[in-house]
């Protein structure tokens, strides 16, 4: 089959590997529909080390079973699914707290043996605890939106939640990429009524006020602080949800928090120290966040998706070929494109 790897930086090639097979009772076999480039698979591409046997890409997909382990029960062949973006067995203590991210027999796509999401077909691992059924056809209109559970509006979601988002808190939204913006639709969901969405693109900024964002705010830095503060009498939002991963963005996010407030960080961290001082245990800020456990979510969120009274899928601006995926990197990395769907 064809499948997407990463040889270093900006370096994407799709290459023939082999075909996934059973491996384990717990396994299936999953024929892609729909997969995507995340904001996190930048990071490598503009910085991943030249490699000599590439590394498999993707971890957000939906597909079609086509072949379940003897162990798995719930699904079968010709079942439409998504996959979260890390297999858990949905089952161990961790995953029944709602941390499957952490779950103790889990693991992430393309790594260990396993498929990654941006190919034509993936073993999927613990199948019966990772998949979710979806009820639509193969052609839904829907599947952009059923595509975004995957990964991308359960990250936005868990951020809001983390922060602690309700109807009497306000919130600052640091960064306007499809993490961003799907963090503005949650917290919209979340009742929050005023939120600011930090983000300086217009087209994405646009697509934001749609979302739920009550204001924008194009400046950066210590200018950007000053008109959230100016917008809020000087004090700050009560939450702030950081959806880029450069300490830039987190100073933003604590320079804009309200005292007493909670930022939610869920941009992949690309720095090791958190600037965490006196200043900020003085004014009793909470950091939270983390990697969002989107198998958590899924099904509290499908209902939303299904009836349309949310489209996370909006994010989506751009579709390619699996074939042509590499130029769906390159649109990303120049911000020609907002979030790029693949459909093989």
């Amino acid at each position: 089959m064809r499948a997407t790897l990463m040889y270093g930086a900006g370096d994407v090639r799709v290459e023939n590997v082999p075909d996934p097979t059973i491996q384990q009772p717990t396994d299936a076999l999953v024929r892609v529909l729909r997969s995507c480039v995340c904001g996190s698979d930048l990071w490598p591409y503009g910085s991943l080390p030249a490699t000599e046997d590439g590394q498999r890409m993707g971890h957000e997909f939906l597909g079609v079973i086509e072949e379940t382990g003897t162990d798995v029960s719930g699904l079968r062949r010709g079942d439409l699914v998504v996959a979260p973006f890390v297999w858990a067995d949905n089952t161990c203590d961790f995953c029944r707290e709602g941390l499957h991210t952490s779950c103790r027999h889990g693991g992430v796509w393309g790594r260990d043996g396993v498929d990654g999401g941006q190919g034509e077909a993936v073993r999927v691992p613990q199948a019966q605890g990772t998949l979710v059924k979806l009820p639509v056809a193969e052609d839904s209109a829907l599947l952009p939106s059923l595509l975004s559970l995957s990964d991308v509006f359960c990250t936005g979601h868990h951020s809001a939640v983390t922060a602690g988002v309700t109807p009497r808190t306000t919130v600052t939204v640091v960064g306007d990429g499809a993490v961003g913006l799907s963090a503005v639709l949650a917290a919209k969901r979340l009742g929050a009524e005023r939120i600011i969405l930090m983000g300086r693109h217009e087209d994405r900024t646009d697509l934001g006020r749609d979302f739920g964002a009550t204001d924008v705010v194009a400046e950066r830095g210590e200018e950007g602080i000053a008109r959230v503060r100016e917008l809020t009498g000087g004090d700050g939002t009560h939450t702030v949800l950081e959806c880029v991963g450069t300490r830039p963005a987190l100073e933003m996010g604590l320079g804009v928090v309200r005292a007493g407030g909670t930022i939610s960080r869920v941009g992949a961290p690309q720095y090791d120290e958190v600037p965490l001082g006196f200043p900020e245990f003085i004014k009793n800020i909470t950091l939270t966040g983390g990697v969002a456990p989107a198998r958590a979510y899924i099904e509290e969120l499908l209902p939303e998706v299904l009836e349309g009274r949310i489209e996370p899928g909006r994010v989506f601006d751009r579709t390619v070929s699996l074939e042509d995926i590499p130029d769906g990197y390159r649109a990303m990395a120049d911000r020609e494109a907002l979030k790029v769907l693949v459909q093989p």
